[in-house]
């Protein structure tokens, strides 16, 4: 037995399944009347356990999507499969929808399962392009801007050293062309007492900023810089960390709290003249509207293969609009999650930059047939149809996870 073949107990009552035949939606479209015949995954072990995710159709045009890292997608993306085979893949929102309702009973408000839709989702627009013949950011709405800043999240063999950071720094804005960097802060400083209670003391505090203190001196005004803590510290700590780095030049201050409480988010926020960002651990437009109307964030940070996919990142990105506020996406995808990324990135207006996460990986780029993604630090947004870019089968069969297997070709 495998996962798609469980049973459905929701479905002989649910009054939301959107399935195009409980929907009423007939097959009158022409050359547009297209069927999913396939949905397949596997994962690449790149410096993430990339989820990499294949919409088949009978038509012929083939849509590559990528999920959020992680155990357990492929068995959910398979738990998945019933409820978009023999539909049309050009209906990307009412499928997102379906699938969502379909799976509301397992924890369709956040989590893997989430996750796992986003990837389909992806694959969706990719193949829905393909067939249209138009670059995915048409489906959102056409484009703002023919590139798409990317920033670095940099990394050094010793983190906690303020002048190795500095000395990254250096390097990735000289000799890389970056102008958009981002650091941890969440790294040892040598004066911890109780890494339990998310309490930062005064030597902790001095030695995270020292460390924005050396790198945003480094840069100057060449480049803009982030910092991330990863959701590591106590409310109280978090303020007087914002208020210790208000009088540098910082982009921005992500995660400084837990994701779960978002008034302590917004409270955090409210404290301090330095930009707070967050949003890559909260699913959905749902889980991010409470953060955009109450304004508890400076920058929001959804991820696209996480948070809902490329439509649900526009949505969440409208809202944010709204309020004026800025859209940063976190990022740790392979090429393809990163394609979705700055698709979303040229179709809404709020965009600041999407993060880049391996610029150490050498063959990165090499998951993908095409050259140059991304240049002095801005990724050209493809004009071929789908997302624009192709897998290279090779060096996903050459770098797949152990137990994992290469899904058909197209």
């Amino acid at each position: 037995m495998t996962y798609e073949q469980l049973s459905d107990p929701n479905a002989e009552y649910t009054m939301r399944d959107l399935s195009s035949e409980t929907m009423g939606i007939s097959d009158s479209r022409g050359d547009r009347d297209v069927e999913i015949t396939d949905v397949q995954s596997t994962i690449v072990d790149g410096n993430y356990p990339w989820t990499i995710v294949r919409v088949y159709t009978d038509a012929g045009p083939v849509g590559t999507g990528e999920a959020y890292w992680g155990g357990a997608l492929p068995e959910i993306i398979e738990r998945l499969k019933p409820f978009v085979v023999g539909e049309n893949p050009l209906d990307i929102d009412r499928l997102y929808e379906h699938m969502i309702q379909k799976m509301s009973g397992e924890g369709s408000i956040a989590g893997k399962d989430v996750a796992a839709i986003s990837g389909i989702e992806i694959a969706l627009h990719d193949v829905a392009g393909k067939i249209l013949d138009v670059p995915a950011y048409q489906l959102l709405g056409g484009k703002y801007r023919d590139d798409v800043r990317m920033y670095c999240d940099c990394h050094t063999e010793n983190e906690a050293d303020p002048d190795a950071c500095a000395e990254e720094a250096e390097r990735v804005v000289s000799e890389l062309g970056y102008d958009a960097l981002k650091f941890d802060l969440d790294v040892p400083s040598g004066h911890e007492r109780d890494r339990a209670n998310r309490h930062l003391n005064k030597g902790e505090i001095d030695h995270k900023a020292e460390i924005v203190e050396k790198v945003t001196e480094q840069v100057g005004d060449r480049a803009e810089v982030a910092f991330d803590c990863h959701w590591a510290f106590a409310s109280g700590s978090a303020k007087r960390l914002a208020r210790a780095i208000e009088d540098y030049d910082v982009w921005w201050l992500e995660d400084p709290v837990p994701p779960e409480n978002q008034d302590v988010q917004t409270e955090v926020t409210r404290d301090t003249a330095t930009p707070i960002a967050t949003g890559e651990n909260v699913y959905r437009t749902h889980g991010q509207r409470q953060l955009l109307e109450d304004e508890g964030v400076d920058i929001i940070a959804p991820d696209v293969p996480k948070v809902g996919g490329m439509l649900e990142t526009k949505k969440i990105a409208t809202l944010a609009d709204m309020y004026y506020i800025p859209v940063a996406m976190h990022n740790v995808s392979s090429p393809i999650g990163t394609a979705a990324s700055v698709h979303v990135g040229t179709s809404i207006p709020n965009a600041m930059a999407v993060e880049y996460h391996s610029y150490e990986l050498g063959w990165w780029e090499d998951l993908v047939e095409q050259d140059n993604l991304i240049e002095e630090g801005y990724f050209n947004i493809p004009e071929e149809p789908g997302l624009g870019v192709t897998l290279d089968l090779d060096t996903v069969q050459e770098n797949l996870a152990d137990g994992f297997e290469m899904f058909d070709e197209a």
